[in-house]
């Protein structure tokens, strides 16, 4: 039992938090053959106190390290999800999404075994964390000079291998104090949310258009209808990795063609997205409110401003607004913040067929139901955004596209999908249903626009955010394309100074913008006086 408790106290302390950014074969050196300081520290303090105060101690140490333990899980579903480590303070509430997501793609029952299971694992290893650092404390005390000696050789060890730095894998050198660090970064952390959230509102009220009649903000669009369409999960990885390039790539040429014979013409950027494999409203309000919002916190406190939103100045200026979200199953009291007349959601868009893993509908459903319910009966300049889901992972079922008159309730639509355990085993078959679900979004978009739409129309298209890891790859950047595409040729004259590129990819010196610097720059393109772009920040 000793011999066990050493161990798991050994592991607990130097299993790194970043086992999915391992190379093959690294994994040994980089986790196992490590010197942990806190078993050097921890073994003196328990041999220098009394009697009386060692078991309170040990256990308090044990319960310290079950914490680390279940932050160590936390930070790499996290890193693997979303490219970070996990904040104690802003994230929280991201485990209730992840939960919401869960039951969307595996059912209720599978969504509630998890996380019974996840409590059940959190306290057993509070408790066999806690009876290793007991049992542990009693057999130093028991052997007292052997311990001693033990810890002085240690200490001599740690310290001539903290001194030479050798470092057998990335950031874990021989010489351990991750635990410490992690404890100490988590117990910073929350000073730092408390102070962004001041920074962050003062930020917030302090909006440069403020005081601009809407008009001015959006007179270089008088007359056009807006529509943003947000293409879950586009992200750069779909345009240079050469795996996923492959599907894609073709699928804009063709659709550049498409738009060329219909006498649209496109432009487009780059934005790094303030999210990664995840959070797509995160992205979303940066977008719309020139703000960078990467945490839940800020969300909250700008949903609760009057922070001037692309889609509340064109409501303001007298468009109507329509929201098109095919994810959203209950109430969204946001988009009041945001400026919509109308939301369509699935509880109001009368979609009948099969289920496609999270997303309820296909795409091309969306679309069809947006362009007979808002785009046909419109009555004034629309502006609207719709948000297009096929392309969230987990990408096991990719939709069939059906001749437009022929979608009706969506009950044609047939879902094959893939299981989601034996894809996800397999990275390049992943990857390779990734780039076929973002194909099939952005060619049922221009399809639309190329079908329906008219000299007025101008379409934004972009991504949310990055695919996770097991798609784009470790370290992967959170960069997502984004295009403007217009019938009018003045309205691209608007951006000749952003030196975007010509049609629906991105070059290699084409400028890579924050994603809340989007906003200001469009104010600043399409304004009465317009043309001029904002500086970088």
């Amino acid at each position: 039992m000793t011999v066990a408790a050493a161990v798991l106290v050994y592991l607990a302390l130097v299993v790194p938090d970043a086992i999915g950014r391992m190379k093959p074969g690294t994994f040994i050196e980089g986790a196992f053959l490590r010197v942990p300081i806190e078993i050097i520290i921890g073994g003196a303090i328990v041999l220098a106190l009394s009697p009386r105060w060692r078991r309170p101690v040990a256990a308090l140490f044990g319960l310290g390290l079950g914490v680390v333990v279940i932050l160590k899980v936390l930070n790499v579903g996290f890193r693997q999800v979303l490219g970070r480590r996990f904040d104690l303070v802003l994230d929280p509430p991201l485990l209730r999404d992840g939960y919401n997501a869960l039951t969307e793609t595996d059912g209720r029952t599978y969504a509630n075994l998890a996380v019974a299971a996840a409590i059940l694992l959190a306290v057993v290893a509070l408790v066999a964390c806690t009876f290793a650092a007991l049992r542990l404390a009693a057999a130093t005390a028991r052997y007292a000079n052997p311990a001693r000696r033990t810890l002085v050789g240690l200490t001599a060890v740690w310290v001539a291998l903290a001194i030479s730095g050798i470092t057998l894998f990335p950031n874990a050198p021989v010489a351990s104090d991750s635990a410490a660090d992690l404890l100490k970064s988590t117990a910073k952390s929350v000073p730092v949310a408390i102070r962004d959230q001041r920074h962050f509102a003062e930020a917030a009220d302090s909006d440069p258009f403020r005081g601009v009649p809407p008009t001015d903000l959006v007179s270089g669009l008088d007359g056009k209808d807006v529509l943003i369409g947000v293409v879950e999960s586009y992200g750069r990885s779909a345009l240079t990795d050469p795996a996923m390039s492959a599907v894609v790539n073709p699928v804009l040429d063709a659709n550049q063609k498409k738009l060329t014979d219909a006498g649209f013409a496109a432009k487009t950027g780059w934005l790094t997205s303030s999210t990664y494999g995840g959070g797509s409203w995160l992205a979303h309000a940066s977008f719309q409110s020139g703000l960078w919002i990467n945490s839940q916190q800020r969300y909250h406190q700008l949903t609760a401003s009057n922070r001037i939103t692309l889609t509340s100045a064109f409501h303001d200026a007298g468009w109507q607004t329509v929201g098109v979200e095919p994810g959203n199953t209950v109430a969204w009291p946001e988009a009041s913040f945001y400026g919509y007349d109308t939301i369509y959601d699935s509880r109001n868009m009368g979609y009948q067929g099969e289920r496609f893993g999270w997303s309820r509908m296909p795409d091309q459903y969306t679309l069809d139901f947006f362009q007979r319910n808002a785009y046909a009966k419109r009555t004034k300049p629309l502006m609207a955004e719709i948000t297009l889901t096929s392309s969230h992972e987990p990408w096991t079922a990719i939709p069939q596209t059906l001749p437009w008159d022929q979608i009706g309730d969506g009950s044609s639509y047939a879902a094959n999908a893939l299981n989601r355990q034996e894809l996800w085993s397999n990275p390049s078959k992943t990857q390779l249903q990734y780039a076929k679900s973002i194909g099939y979004s952005v060619d049922n978009l221009i399809s639309w626009a190329t079908k329906y739409g008219d000299k007025d129309l101008v379409v934004i298209m972009f991504g949310d955010h990055q695919p996770m890891s097991i798609v784009s790859g470790n370290n992967a950047s959170h960069d997502i394309p984004v295009t403007i595409i217009a019938h009018d040729p003045k309205v691209l004259d608007r951006l000749a100074d952003w030196n975007w590129a010509d049609g629906l990819k991105p070059a290699a010196s084409t400028p890579v913008w924050q994603m809340d610097q989007f906003r200001d720059r469009f104010f600043t393109a399409f304004r009465s006086q317009g043309g001029v772009a904002m500086p970088h920040r």
